[in-house]
């Protein structure tokens, strides 16, 4: 007669046998299937009239896309234009009045290639940030970071690309419509959250930051690197591993078809970038991913890009 032990069969021998360690002994065996990865806080400092925050969304969010399991992404609102006044705004860049604007950005859409008209400038010009910087906190606090990334966006599509005036209500109204969400609801209550925007720039203050973008990534360990301006997806990279002081495994990038049904608007050079394209090559990639019937192609200040349908 055989003992009443515990059996189990190895699968790699495909021998049965009494089973040892904590499985004979009858106890339970604590197991741990998280995998240890440290994280590092990502504070990105924007704006959404910030004309080279918008330049620098190709390489940003590639670089999102691929090292993003490594990060936790803090969007804040930095405050760029209160309002207008008599005396200079930005004097370095020779902005006194709204006009001064439209060939700033104009110049940096030149040099990124991520469009900008400008016109809206001359034509409606936007009298602050502040109430679309609110509608943001509004978004984030009420429905989360990937609503209120995604409503950033729509809104940096709206003024400079789509010359639409984002200090006005009904448009921000629209762009909050379009995310599946009650836009005038919404606006409503933003009239009210400078305190939320308030937070946002006495943590940029903090983090020592002066102007836009700045990206700073800060470690357990509470040290931190401050990354000014556009940089190559590199100067991201090195910072992360620096505060993280380990080498990284980038994630995959996804198909475009992914990419597009979660922005809906993508433009040649965010697809360059993303996929190591070279601009004359973005036509042929884009109608061998996609299926015809998926997407529209539309131009913008000679800039190709592509939208959802």
């Amino acid at each position: 007669m055989t003992d009443n032990k515990n059996m189990v069969c190895d699968m790699e021998t495909g021998i049965c046998g009494p089973a040892d360690g904590a499985a004979e002994s009858g106890t339970l065996e604590m197991m741990d299937f998280n995998k240890p990865q440290k994280k590092v806080d990502l504070y990105y400092v924007t704006d959404p009239m910030c004309s080279h925050c918008w330049a620098i969304e190709p390489v940003f969010n590639k670089f999102i896309e691929l090292y993003g399991g490594y990060v936790n992404v803090n969007k804040v609102m930095g405050g760029l234009l209160e309002k207008w006044h008599d005396g200079p705004i930005d004097p370095a860049n020779g902005i006194y009045k709204p006009a001064d604007v439209a060939p700033h950005w104009r110049e940096v859409g030149e040099h990124s290639r991520m469009p900008i008209d400008g016109s809206v400038m001359i034509d409606d010009p936007v009298q602050s940030s502040f109430p679309a910087s609110r509608v943001f906190k509004v978004i984030q606090k009420e429905h989360g970071n990937e609503l209120a990334t995604e409503y950033l966006r729509r809104t940096r599509e709206a003024v400079f690309v789509f010359n639409k005036n984002i200090s006005r209500d009904e448009v921000l109204a629209g762009i909050v419509d379009g995310l599946g969400l009650h836009g005038d609801s919404i606006v409503e209550k933003s009239a009210d959250a400078q305190n939320l925007l308030d937070e946002d720039f006495s943590l940029a203050a903090s983090l020592g930051v002066r102007g836009f973008p700045t990206i700073v990534l800060v470690n357990e360990d509470n040290q931190g690197v401050k990354i000014v301006g556009a940089r190559p997806l590199e100067t991201y990279v090195e910072g992360l591993e620096r505060m993280l002081e380990e080498k990284m495994e980038p994630g995959a990038i996804p198909p475009l078809g992914g990419v597009l049904a979660r922005g809906k608007v993508i433009f040649s050079k965010e697809i360059e970038e993303l996929y190591g394209l070279e601009q004359s090559g973005v036509e042929a990639f884009i109608e061998s991913e996609l299926d015809a019937g998926k997407y529209d192609r539309r131009e913008a200040l000679g800039e190709l890009y592509i939208t959802l349908k």
